[in-house]
């Protein structure tokens, strides 16, 4: 038994022939390409959610098609399409205005993909938070002269956010998951190092069993954040019994 224990921990050590530390910067990147995800959603998410209520019709029509495909096929497929057509609409592009072709880093690649199908999903979070607000809300800032920037920061943003958190941290809790899938670009984080140190060791349930234990360190510090934050934006509002 004492044997055994010792060759786990040694697959496991975070020094050389130990494969933790190549779990450990797979679990860092895993949350620095979601992390880069969920703000690039966010952000699109924000100009998607508005661009569908300002009324716009041309606007809105476009990006009900941008939610509703990006919605409809399986995160994989964009991922692979986005990233090899992506790449290769791109050079060819350069290839036509007499430019070299350029490698798409895979990190960067990853960031872009996930960001933008994390976007469709954001835009309709915050589209039904944004619609829950009270319309008398944003009538009286507008009585108190308050442009669309200031109404925004001061009246919407604030208004919004308590409604809009549940959905939010979902999609967190998404995009780690869906980080996993970026392994198909041949970038390396959590999931393809544990597949790596598996095959390397034959010892695949340690890994797998590790690397579950890692998605879970993940996911509890994740929920402990959101729940400061949700506390944060929700002082001053009257609890649930």
């Amino acid at each position: 038994m004492a044997t055994a224990q010792q060759g786990i921990l040694e697959l496991l050590s975070p020094y050389p022939p130990g494969w933790g530390g190549v779990l450990l910067t797979g679990a860092v990147s895993t949350v620095a390409i979601s992390a880069c995800a969920f703000a690039i959603g966010l952000l699109l998410g924000t100009a998607g959610a508005l661009g569908k209520l300002s009324g716009n019709r041309a606007l809105r029509l476009l990006l009900d098609l941008y939610t509703t495909l990006i919605r409809a096929v399986p995160e994989l497929i964009l991922i692979v399409g986005l990233y090899y057509a992506g790449t290769d609409g791109l050079n060819r592009l350069l290839a036509a205005l007499d430019l070299p072709p350029i490698d798409v880093n895979g990190f960067v690649a990853a960031i872009a993909v996930l960001g933008f199908v994390q976007g469709a999903y954001m835009t309709e979070v915050l589209r039904g938070a944004i619609l829950a607000v009270p319309v008398g809300q944003i009538e009286a800032a507008k009585a108190f002269g308050m442009g669309p920037m200031l109404r925004f920061r001061r009246v919407l943003l604030p208004a919004l956010l308590p409604n809009a958190l549940p959905g939010l941290a979902n999609l967190w809790m998404s995009v780690t998951k869906d980080s996993a899938l970026v392994a198909v670009v041949g970038y390396q984080e959590l999931a393809l190092a544990t597949r790596l140190a598996g095959a390397s060791t034959k010892h695949y349930f340690v890994f797998f069993l590790a690397s579950a234990l890692l998605y879970l360190v993940i996911t509890l510090v994740s929920n402990v954040a959101f729940k400061l934050i949700e506390g944060r934006v929700r002082r001053g509002q009257p609890r649930l019994a």
